[in-house]
This record gives structure tokens, C-alpha cells and sequence, in this order.
């Protein structure tokens, strides 16, 4: 190589290195509420994904992280690209101590509310943890009917690392849903919209009526 071109080099690996430095100070930043809490055993971090569309459950996740994870990158599911989620849900799925999801179908969502849906797939989520959680951090709420203690924290999938692979787990998952939805139903376009309320899927609504995935009470007005 040239004078030059191992200059370019150098540089290259400098600015790699710099990226890598600061997205582990970031990672470490969001353990503020694992630290905080650690005397508390086992932390589960609880997210859901699901509350505001049109149509499929509502997915809840429970994800307890070793206190020694070297897991980078994580965060809100929503701020990742669909490719990042996808790495990362692997990396979590193998390296997390205990993963816990539940769900809660359209026609429970329609019977009881959504929030109400929420906290029930929450609370399977939570069930479902093996080994189980002996404190929780939430995203935002506080789960009713749960003897664990808890902590909510208010955007607390951009906080907390243990809340952010919560995310990522449950919208994997819900999307990968959908996109099976979709084979079944592809004229409302699940894969794209992921039964979010978009123009051409409200126009399919219109057009076709509803699917058995629909929330009949969130799509009435269309009806």
C-alpha cells in the first residue's frame, strides 16, 4: 500500500474504533435502571407491540438480560431498521437469560380493551419467564394484578437495555405474525402495513370488509 493509502486506512480504523467507543458509552448509559435495581435479583425488562393497529393481537415481552451482557446496538424497536431488529432478535433469543412472550387475540382486544388486552399479555409474558423475573421494568405503565415489584419508566424503551430488547423481541415477533396474516388474507397487505391503519389498508377495509383478524371494535366507523 501507499503513503496515502495507509493514511486512508488508518483514518478508516480510527473512525471505526471512535463509532465502536461511543456505542458502547451509549450502551452503558442505559443501564442506569439495571444498576439501580440490581439488589433485586433477576430484572425482566416488559415491552408490547401492537397497541394502535387495526388488526392482529396485541404481543407483550418479558426479557431478562445477563448482568454481563455485551450486547451493543440495542434500543427502541421503533428507532431500528427492520434488518437491525431481525440481528438483534437473535442475539437476544441466545444470549438472554429467561425470554417470556404472551399475546392477546383481536376478539379478547375487543371484549375487554386494548389496555386491558395489554396488561393480560403482559402479565402471560411475565408467566411465561423461566427462570422468572424477580423485578420488573416497564415501558411507561404499571402492570395491575402482578406481585413482583415493579418500576415504570416513562420511554423507557430509549432508557433502559433490558426494556429495549423487550421491544425488539415482541415487534419481531408481531411482525412476523402479520406476515403470515398475510398469506391468508394478501388484500389488505399485512406484510406492508403490519395491520396498521394506512390508506390502502382502510381502503381494503372498505372494499373487502373486515378479515378474522380484525378489531371490530377499532374498525366500526369503516363498517
Amino acid at each position: 500500500m501507499t503513503e496515502k493509502q495507509l493514511a486512508k486506512q488508518a483514518e478508516k480504523e480510527a473512525k471505526a474504533k471512535q463509532k465502536l467507543e461511543k456505542e458502547i458509552a451509549r450502551t452503558e448509559s442505559l443501564m442506569v435502571y439495571e444498576r439501580r435495581f440490581a439488589d433485586k435479583g433477576r430484572i425482566a425488562g416488559i415491552d408490547e407491540v401492537g397497541r394502535g393497529p387495526l388488526s392482529g393481537p396485541v404481543v407483550a415481552c418479558a426479557v431478562i438480560l445477563p448482568t454481563d451482557h455485551r450486547i451493543l446496538y440495542l434500543n427502541d424497536s421503533k428507532k431500528l431498521s427492520e434488518k437491525k431488529r431481525e440481528e438483534l432478535y437473535e442475539v437476544i433469543m441466545q444470549e438472554a437469560v429467561s425470554v417470556g412472550l404472551g399475546m392477546e387475540t383481536p376478539e379478547i382486544i375487543d371484549q375487554i380493551n386494548i389496555l386491558q388486552a395489554t396488561y393480560s399479555a403482559m402479565r402471560k409474558a411475565i408467566a411465561a419467564l423461566d427462570p422468572p423475573a424477580q423485578f420488573l421494568l416497564n415501558d411507561a405503565v404499571t402492570i395491575p394484578h402482578v406481585s413482583i415489584p415493579q418500576c415504570p419508566i416513562v420511554h423507557g424503551d430509549a432508557l433502559s437495555v433490558s426494556i429495549a430488547a423487550a421491544s425488539i423481541v415482541a415487534k419481531v415477533t408481531r411482525d412476523r405474525l402479520m406476515e403470515d396474516y398475510d398469506r391468508l388474507y394478501p388484500e389488505y397487505g399485512f406484510a406492508r402495513n403490519k395491520g396498521y391503519g394506512t390508506a390502502e389498508h382502510i381502503a381494503a377495509i372498505k372494499t373487502h370488509g373486515p378479515c378474522p383478524i380484525h378489531r371490530r371494535s377499532f374498525i366500526s366507523k369503516w363498517l
